[in-house]
């Protein structure tokens, strides 16, 4: 599939920058200037980013030597209490966009699994009509606590994803390096590993994502640490080298000061 090439790299891998938070959670202040950072995590040498329909089709100027992600899920937003899962937009929309890939949510035993699961098999189908990669995020139970993000659990969600159609996988580390290795095995389509809330250790998520690409991941998919940091654009130089350069956690830190 040639739009994978906008996705990732010569060497298989991928740095995704996520940004499509506003669709359902308060992104402000970090993102009152959404151009301005997309275009230091452009700078930093992204390989594509992940963005609402909103944000590309106001920011496409900006996006012309990036790929881009655009994602057709959502429905809730963090003032509701229900579970979000229905499609919003089509992967003809997003063409329409200049998307080169679309996203998806699958939440294997959460509340919403079979709207989401047959949301996902929906677009893979429009997806495999329009030759366009689906990125399937795998999550279990979705953003509810149960069933928790167990090596098992990823296992079976990664390949579950996989089964529906899905080209790329993007779901959480779990386990040591050498259990992480399970996951990637056992799913035919390469996996992407996410970044999750913001956190204060970034020292301690740089060596997280060291361990998943020792162990076969494709990239990662990074949001909130990226665009909440003060220095998006070194951020992301960070993960190309982690990702691309085969650079350790500590020599990443490194370059962020």
């Amino acid at each position: 599939m040639r739009r994978l090439n906008r996705i990732f790299a010569a060497d298989g891998k991928t740095v995704i920058i996520a940004m499509d938070h506003g669709l359902a959670l308060d992104v402000l202040p970090e993102l009152a200037d959404v151009g301005t950072v997309l275009s230091s995590i452009i700078r930093g040498g992204a390989d594509a980013v992940l963005l609402s329909y909103g944000v590309a089709q106001k920011y496409g100027e900006i996006l012309k030597g990036t790929g881009l992600i655009v994602r057709l899920d959502g429905g809730s937003t963090c003032l509701s209490n229900r579970p979000g899962g229905s499609l919003l937009y089509s992967v003809e929309d997003a063409l329409r966009l200049g998307a080169d890939g679309v996203a998806c949510m699958g939440f294997p035993g959460a509340e919403n699994e079979g709207e989401t699961l047959g949301n996902l098999a929906q677009v893979a189908a429009e997806c495999s009509y329009w030759q366009v990669p689906l990125m399937a995020e795998m999550l279990p139970g979705g953003f509810a606590p149960d069933p928790s993000n167990t090596l098992e659990n990823i296992k079976l969600v990664s390949r579950i994803g996989a089964e529906l159609g899905a080209h790329i996988i993007k779901t959480t580390f779990a386990g040591s390096q050498g259990e992480f290795r399970e996951v990637v095995t056992g799913c035919f389509s390469p996996v992407v590993v996410l970044g999750g809330d913001k956190t204060n250790d970034i020292k301690g998520l740089f060596k997280t994502i060291e361990q998943a690409l020792a162990a076969g991941a494709a990239g990662v998919a990074i949001g909130r640490n990226v665009w909440k940091s003060r220095e998006p654009e070194r951020i992301t130089r960070a993960l190309v080298e982690l990702v691309h350069n085969q650079k350790k956690a500590d020599q990443a830190l490194a370059l962020i000061g």
